[in-house]
């Protein structure tokens, strides 16, 4: 029996090295001193040492989600499946929460990412405060680009499909992310849509009232622990909007995309 649990875990390990070994960028229609160019340019650079760096919280709760897909065929996009992940982890015992973004924008039928969701976690980390974890299933998707440049494709090849990191790991990856991108859409001569902007694309995954409904939950969760009992809304759908479109607005995405322009934490990226 022993024996087997240990075999397992390996398997498991193995599974979560194969996962961060597969976020390196696949083969790219360029020759050989090309994608070694790219391969040391600064941003790219950056963008794999975020990459690479992964926290205990983030490993434990990227082997539970990798274990419950394992033999498991899904479409990452459906709603289904975030709430049958939900359950599974809060089943793990995660105070997890399934997160809606509903943009307030006018859209038009071309508009991808118009309402959006994602899930939560809460952990306590070892002082006794909590940590927020992000779960994104479709994560790299969200970055794809028409007529990337090979400078743009290339970061978007070095990016997860199935996101989990922490909410400062999430700005760092999304301010380069939209950096680049709007670089890329420059040199290519198009138009930058309001959902690529910065603070568009950042609130997908962060805003203050997200913020809010998982500290909730947490304490809800502690409270219902402490009787014995399960916190039923602990996987409750929370709704927000990101901040107004500010009619012919001169374009910031060109700064740090930490700097915080919204005062409700609404922060600026893609």
């Amino acid at each position: 029996m022993g024996q087997s649990s240990s075999s397992e875990e390996e398997k498991l390990v193995q599974m979560v090295h194969d996962f961060i070994e597969s976020r390196s960028p696949s083969p790219i229609s360029l020759n050989p001193s090309q994608v070694l160019s790219l391969d040391h340019n600064p941003t790219y650079l950056s963008l794999q040492g975020i990459l690479g760096s992964v926290t205990n919280a983030e490993m434990v709760v990227l082997k539970r989600v990798l274990k419950h897909f394992k033999n498991v065929k899904f479409e990452r996009s459906s709603a289904s499946l975030k709430k049958w992940l939900v359950m599974r982890l809060k089943k793990d015992g995660f105070v997890a929460s399934l997160c809606r973004s509903k943009n307030s924008w006018n859209t038009t039928s071309d508009c991808s990412g118009c309402d959006y969701e994602y899930i939560d976690i809460i952990m306590e980390d070892k002082n006794g405060g909590s940590i927020r974890l992000i779960v994104d299933l479709d994560f790299n998707s969200q970055f794809e680009l028409a007529r990337p440049t090979p400078t743009y494709s290339h970061l978007l090849k070095a990016l997860p499909t199935i996101f989990v990191g922490s909410e400062d790991k999430l700005l760092k990856i999304v301010s380069i992310l939209c950096s680049a991108a709007k670089q890329s859409l420059k040199e290519r001569g198009l138009h930058i849509p309001p959902w690529r902007k910065t603070s568009y694309m950042q609130s997908k995954w962060i805003s203050s009232e997200s913020q809010k409904a998982s500290t909730t939950d947490k304490e809800n969760s502690k409270k219902a622990a402490a009787k014995g009992g399960e916190d039923k809304n602990s996987t409750r759908l929370t709704e927000w909007s990101p901040p107004k479109i500010k009619p012919k607005g001169r374009d910031l995405g060109g700064g740090s995309a930490l700097t915080i322009e919204f005062s409700n934490m609404s922060i600026n990226c893609c």
